[in-house]
């Protein structure tokens, strides 16, 4: 990667050719805050508008084909709140664009503008209306403000092409009077041949053909400002400018973006950070010493946006906890996105974390998996991604052990949670297909419908998978496998219906006083359940709601005795597919695959550990058995 190229950049100035001007811009006037607003509105549409092409040619910092939708979700979070509103003064609106961006920021990019958008209103916070010289401070604080952000910058990104605008600034502000749009048009024409330098700065740029897709997005961002100013009273005409590289990948971009991820890095990873006080330097320091990549700080000293590229999304948020309160949690599974980016399905799957997927099966299928929001100790997890099972186990175990600690509880994910998602996959395949954890017992697949409607329903189809935990997992397994077949939205909803009420899952519970406590079981039924000896056992029923099914007679040796119970009821006749999960209860899990194994033909089995949520209501020690017809061998 190079690197020093800003130095160069202020060397060659850029020299703007011809450039036309109203004739009245010798007397101009100052730009005021509902002028600015509506052109932020323009060159935001503008950005996402664009996103779709904008994700084709994202290959740095890797080529997860989001670039496009992160840096629409970071300018749409401000159309629907700062750009939303009102405002009679230059200074307010860009307060609260820079909080507020802040607060939206998504993606590498998304934060690196973030923070350019911080750093121009922190210099113009008192200024009711926006002169030349104002404006060209405003955004050398952004651009310095956008490079400090970063750990390690790069040339040939969004950067260069900050820093050739606010360079570009700076001259016309000294040389061409104090009229603000005269000098955009000049440090447009600039921006734009900065654009298109990017592929000499950046060699991965050159091989895949394309200019840094960031630095696109902040020259459209410009574009629809400047359309915006030229359809405007005062318009400003310009002529004789470079045309920008907007063309899409090469063929064998995805292949060349797929050898560059790193799979020790490989959670784009965010929050947003509160506290008092945040010291960039040392938050930066904590995030070294975890090993953290393509690193962003953006915002100040109480809130702070973190972006960065690791191994264990875990560790990110518990380092940040450290210096204030976390929220706004995301981490993308870079590796996933490239293998759904490569795969040439039609139709893509996703699930939510309740769903018990064996990784490999979600790696080989590409099925993604949206996380469930966990709270343990009075903070809030990703569940299976910013808290592991087997630490969500530990701290159950911590919490029973301190007797009055409060319960871990789940909830459903976020819209934004779902929207990004969706709309990466949507970026990359013509439909989606989302199974979700059953509506009976959760509000997930109504947030995800919601999310789908907004986005527009005939692409997504949410499935209610009436079940949870394996069972969950069963149908979204059978639903990869029939989109990598080549099958379409029809014959996969179909095949799901049939498969649905086919697809069962037990559940048994060998001690029941966390869910006691937790209020989901009567206090009456503890000792009642102690002193008889029963183990209950709970089902899914067609309805979607966990019942008791029964209660079993075992103590010692109840893994054996419940998965003789089931195979009792079970056909013996079947080839089933088969997945076991156990609450932090391996040795029972193994026990239970070891009896089903023997009584039944089993086509197909998986042992895991079932997350929190089934955990989090049944306990540590729970088993969860789910079981599907395998498919037939010309289905």
């Amino acid at each position: 990667m190079q690197r020093g190229g800003r130095r160069q950049l202020r060397q060659t100035r850029c020299m703007p050719g011809p450039v036309d001007v109203p004739a009245d811009a010798s007397n101009p006037a100052a730009l005021t805050a509902p002028a600015l607003r509506l052109a932020l509105v323009a060159g935001a549409r503008r950005v996402i508008a664009a996103r779709d092409a904008l994700n084709r040619i994202n290959v740095f910092p890797v080529a997860d084909g989001d670039t496009g939708s992160n840096l629409a979700h970071t300018l749409g979070s401000l159309l629907n709140g700062a750009l939303g509103r009102r405002s009679r003064h230059i200074g307010q609106l860009l307060t609260a664009v820079g909080d507020e961006a802040i607060d939206g920021a998504r993606g590498n990019s998304g934060a690196i503008l973030a923070q350019f958008l911080y750093g121009l209103a922190e210099h113009a916070r008192n200024a009711p209306v926006l002169d030349s010289a104002t404006l060209a401070a405003a955004v050398r604080r952004g651009a310095d403000g956008a490079r400090a952000a970063l750990a390690h910058p790069v040339e040939g990104t969004i950067l260069s092409v900050i820093d050739a605008f606010a360079d570009a600034l700076d001259d016309a502000a000294r040389t061409g009077g104090n009229d603000p749009r005269a000098g955009f048009a000049t440090a447009l024409l600039c921006t734009r041949r900065a654009l298109a330098a990017t592929p000499s700065q950046m060699p991965l740029l050159r091989r895949a053909g394309v200019v840094d897709a960031g630095a696109q997005g902040f020259v459209d961002l410009l574009e629809g400002i400047a359309e915006f100013v030229d359809g405007g009273p005062r318009a400003m005409r310009i002529r004789g400018g470079v045309e920008a590289v907007n063309d899409g990948v090469v063929a064998d971009a995805a292949a060349l973006a797929h050898d560059d991820c790193d799979p020790e890095h490989r959670w784009c990873t965010e929050c947003l950070l509160l506290g008092n006080g945040i010291r960039r330097e040392v938050l930066r320091d904590a995030l070294d010493s975890i090993d953290a990549e393509s690193l962003v700080l953006a915002g100040g000293a109480t809130r702070m946006r973190v972006h960065a590229h690791v191994a264990s999304p875990q560790r990110l948020f518990d380092a940040c906890a450290q210096f204030g309160t976390v929220e706004s949690m995301k981490a993308d599974d870079m590796l996933m996105q490239q293998i759904s980016q490569a795969s040439a399905v039609r139709v893509a799957i996703a699930t939510d974390s309740a769903a018990d997927l064996p990784e490999e099966l979600a790696q080989r299928l590409a099925i993604h998996v949206v996380p469930v929001r966990v709270s343990v100790d009075g903070r809030d997890y990703l569940d299976k991604v910013g808290l592991s099972t087997a630490e969500f186990y530990r701290r159950m175990a911590a919490s029973a052990a301190g007797g009055n600690a409060p319960l871990p509880t789940t909830s459903q994910p976020s819209p934004g949670d779902f929207r990004r998602s969706f709309e990466f996959l949507l970026a990359h395949h013509p439909q989606l297909l989302y199974i979700g954890v059953s509506r009976a017992v959760s509000g997930t697949v109504q947030a995800a419908e919601h999310v789908a409607q907004r986005l527009g329903g005939d692409r997504i189809r949410v499935f209610d998978s009436v079940n949870a935990a394996g069972g969950q997992a069963l149908l979204a397994w059978r639903a990869a496998e029939l989109a990598a077949a080549g099958r379409d939205m029809a014959e996969i909803a179909a095949e799901l219906e049939r498969l649905r009420p086919l697809t069962l899952t037990w559940a048994m519970a060998r001690d029941i006083s966390h869910a006691v406590r937790g209020g989901r079981i009567p206090a009456w039924a503890g000792p009642m359940v102690r002193l008889s000896g029963l183990t209950p056992v709970a089902r899914f029923r067609a309805d979607g709601r966990l019942g008791v099914a029964a209660g079993l007679l075992a103590r010692r040796r109840a893994p054996e005795v419940f998965a003789r119970y089931l195979a009792r009821r079970l056909s013996a006749s079947t080839r089933w597919r088969l997945i076991v999960g156990h609450c932090d209860a391996l040795a029972d899990g193994e026990r239970v695959l070891w009896e089903l194994s023997r009584r039944l033909l089993i086509a197909q089995a998986h042992l895991v550990e079932t997350g929190p949520a089934i955990g989090a209501h049944a306990g540590r020690g729970a088993l969860v058995v789910s079981l599907q017809p395998a498919p037939d061998q010309g289905r």
